[in-house]
């Protein structure tokens, strides 16, 4: 098999030794798309190690076709074309997952359109309807909203009853967020987004991958019982936190990570896609919105400008046609 190797942040599409064969309650995938995301541009640079026992291999998600499975696994077969959500291991060929983090493409999207939802869709989902545990109704106000995560995170809460603030670094970016359904959007380039959400009606939960300055911010927007829900830290470590907005306003700062979780919890957050976004996908309600696609051999660049910023939506690779 073919993989992409990290040496000095460079990346090299090169040989790579054969994975094994499935264990029982694995899939074997050979991949045809690989989603990129955040955390393959820290752990290119040494910020991200995988888990324990993870691939060493960047990508998060994929797409492709099963080519073999475990004897536990029923539910698919062979030449079945499926997207995947990761630990590691997408930038390859072929990769071995858990059956229950693999998914049938939904229909009438493409093996292309498919690699752009698994990472992002189910980020959006565990981290706003089961650790924030957001109702309908309530208010969220999502940073980095043009983002393949964040425009996800909009087409999701829209279409579970939520009203979307959406946070980004141009114009441009946030009138696409309007179009996908945020009824609130603030530039970044302006300065606070404080003012500005508390006239929306505030929020009661905060998808944030900011972190940094953004949580004090955060905290000046929240209605009572609000969440933020830290998830990355473009901005940094070190935050400043009002204690007393916390304790009588009954707030909540929670750090969340999805690619540590154990195989069961992946697993309940995409069986809930399956049920609840996968029609929603089927239907045209939501889509997966992608920015930009490169060949795997130009993954050095395709990262790049995934690092610039310059992104609306997912950034792909092209592994195998």
């Amino acid at each position: 098999m073919k993989a992409i190797t990290v040496n000095d942040q460079v990346l090299t599409w090169t040989d790579h030794p054969d994975l094994p064969e499935p264990g029982p309650d694995e899939v074997a995938i050979d991949v045809a798309w690989a989603g990129m995301n955040r955390a393959d541009l820290m752990q290119s640079k040494g910020a991200y190690p995988p888990p324990p026992g993870a691939s060493e291999i960047l990508g998060l998600e994929v797409s492709g076709r099963v080519a073999a499975v475990g004897e536990n696994v029923s539910h698919l077969e062979p030449g079945n074309e499926v997207c995947a959500l990761l630990t590691g291991g997408g930038y390859a060929t072929r990769v071995n997952v858990p059956s229950a983090q693999v998914l049938p493409l939904p229909p009438g999207l493409t093996l292309k359109q498919a690699a752009a939802l698994p990472e992002v869709l189910a980020t959006a989902w565990m981290n706003l309807y089961m650790v924030a545990g957001v109702k309908p109704g309530e208010r969220v106000l999502v940073h980095a909203a043009a983002s393949g995560l964040g425009t996800a995170t909009i087409q999701l809460a829209v279409a579970m009853g939520n009203e979307i603030f959406a946070t980004a670094g141009s114009d441009d970016k946030l009138a696409y967020c309007r179009e996908l359904g945020a009824s609130g959007t603030w530039n970044r380039h302006q300065g606070s987004f404080a003012d500005a959400v508390k006239d929306w009606g505030g929020a009661d939960m905060v998808l944030d991958p900011v972190g940094g300055d953004y949580i004090a911010e955060n905290q000046k927007c929240l209605n009572m019982e609000g969440r933020i829900v830290l998830i990355g830290l473009m901005g940094g470590t070190d935050a400043k936190l009002n204690t007393g907005a916390m304790l009588m306003k009954r707030q909540r700062v929670i750090g969340s990570t999805l690619r540590a979780q154990p195989v069961s919890v992946k697993g309940e957050v995409m069986d809930a896609l399956y049920e609840q976004v996968w029609p929603r996908l089927a239907s045209g309600e939501i889509k997966p919105v992608i920015d930009r696609t490169w060949p795997i051999a130009e993954a050095n660049d395709a990262l790049a400008y995934l690092a610039s910023n310059e992104s609306t939506g997912k950034v792909l690779l092209e592994v195998s046609p």
